[in-house]
């Protein structure tokens, strides 16, 4: 199976065309993947690894030490600029239109930046760019101040914490992101359009994702239910690949986004395959 049959097959159909991203994609960009050693921090004489930080758990006990490694982390976000990955998705949602849904677990809005839509994309694991109330006093999702971003490990002053205070009800606000301790919900990370829009998928590229986290895993899923074509796209092994190697619809490509998404790109505009 091919490129090139694939998308002559889908161009006879109506459904949707998934792109569900993880931070693989991003790495072009100079952005470490969450699990890496730079994401490890140290509270007194103790390190931390990101799965313990990005907690509900440890941001009740330690809220400023959380926020100093956030505002550290979403500082290297905001130096970064979108790769060539990011550019031919948005090329996609252009040539796709209404077909194309983006579900993205990094939270780095490097994609944003790179021109998708945001009415076509569904950040699942948050997005750097919000803050909310910790207390829950409102659903309600602010702008969180990019001045106050890190350009290096710091800790945070009396001026940056009155910035992290709810403006109703004085709690702490938190980051705009999944921990590991919380269950994704409709809400805040699109839990249910994701599945319903996975249901009418006819194609889903799985780029730059470990398969680690459960929504992905459940996109998966449904797109072999829905009879999609599944293509995954990494360097590395992953949690998916067996599943899309043994997958009749199933095709594996090692490599970059930046490389295949230019190559697939190509068979798309060609006269033959132009949707």
């Amino acid at each position: 199976m091919s490129p090139e049959s694939i998308l002559k097959d889908v161009q006879m159909k109506q459904g949707n065309v998934i792109f569900l991203t993880g931070a693989g994609l991003s790495t072009d960009s100079g952005i470490p993947t969450f699990r890496g050693p730079e994401g490890y921090w140290t509270i007194g004489s103790k390190n931390y690894m990101p799965t313990e930080m990005a907690t509900q758990e440890m941001f009740n006990r330690y809220p400023e030490k959380v926020w100093d490694w956030y505002l550290y982390r979403f500082g290297v976000c905001a130096r970064a600029k979108p790769n060539k990955g990011h550019q031919h998705i948005v090329d996609f949602e252009q040539k796709w239109k209404d077909r194309f849904v983006l579900v993205s677990q990094n939270i780095d809005g490097l994609h944003q930046e790179a021109g998708n839509s945001f009415e076509r994309s569904f950040y699942i694991h948050g997005n750097a760019a919000f803050f909310r109330c910790a207390a829950s006093c409102t659903k309600e999702l602010r702008i969180l101040p990019t001045e106050i971003w890190y350009e290096g490990k710091q800790e945070m002053n009396a001026a940056t914490k009155h910035q992290l205070t709810c403006p109703n009800c004085g709690a702490w606000m938190r980051p705009h992101v999944l921990w590991f301790d919380e269950s994704y919900d409709e809400d805040y990370y699109s839990f249910e359009t994701v599945l319903n829009k996975t249901e009418r998928a006819d194609l889903v590229f799985l780029i730059g994702t470990s398969g680690a986290t459960t929504l992905p895993a459940y996109v998966v899923q449904y797109a072999r239910a829905a009879g999609a074509y599944l293509v995954e796209i990494n360097p590395n092994e992953t949690n998916f690949t067996d599943v899309v190697k043994e997958y009749s619809k199933g095709l594996v490509q090692r490599g970059t986004a930046s490389e295949l998404l230019g190559e697939w790109m190509n068979y798309f505009s060609s006269s033959k395959y132009n949707l």
